[in-house]
């Protein structure tokens, strides 16, 4: 109710809104039970907050933030079905879905690899429908995509010791490195 009662106060549309991004986080935390797809229910749940925010901020929808939003599904997706490769036996034995319990490590770390592609393909797609961002950016999105490459070179099929550094160390790098280019690069001009 607070949360609903927040969107109020922001503005109209926020507040419209409010139930759908209620029933999208959590609708998430059920979708292990039925379907392989969670990671991306996970994505889309995180990826209303640029989306929100921008609403919250502007009292609009645009499609800088959808685009945004779009790379924070595919970017969860990826990351989501690397972590996932770990519990593959515990989501059998306990009837928990998820890619790689469904398809296997193999394929997993395939789809994973495919969602990243995803992500930076979003975030070209940003640079160009924001029509503000600049080389800057442009560097920081290579610098995700060199990321992104090596956070794949360090999870196999069979060698799964190293997801916990793709999945927090990488991906902490990927975080930080992108708001840091993305702010020199609205910032530095």
């Amino acid at each position: 109710m607070l949360f609903v009662i927040a969107c109020r106060v922001i503005n109209p549309l926020a507040f419209y809104l409010s139930p759908v991004a209620l029933a999208v986080v959590f609708f998430y935390s059920f979708t292990k039970r039925f379907t392989p797809y969670s990671h991306l229910f996970l994505g889309i749940a995180l990826a209303l907050a640029p989306v929100g925010a921008w609403i919250a901020v502007t009292a609009s929808v645009a499609a800088a933030p959808l685009l945004l939003g779009g790379a924070v599904v595919f970017w969860l997706l990826g990351l989501d079905i690397i972590y996932s490769c770990q519990d593959v036996e515990h989501d059998r034995a306990h009837g928990l879905f998820s890619i790689p319990s469904r398809f296997g490590v193999a394929r997993g770390l395939r789809f994973a690899a495919g969602a990243h592609v995803a992500m930076i393909l979003f975030l070209v797609a940003l640079w160009y429908a924001a029509g503000t961002l600049g080389w800057i950016y442009l560097a920081g999105v290579a610098g995700t995509a060199a990321l992104l490459w090596y956070e794949h070179r360090l999870v196999r099929p069979d060698d799964l010791r190293n997801v916990n550094v793709a999945f927090f160390n990488v991906n902490g790098m990927i975080s930080i490195g992108l708001m840091v280019f993305t702010l020199a690069d609205i910032y530095g001009r």
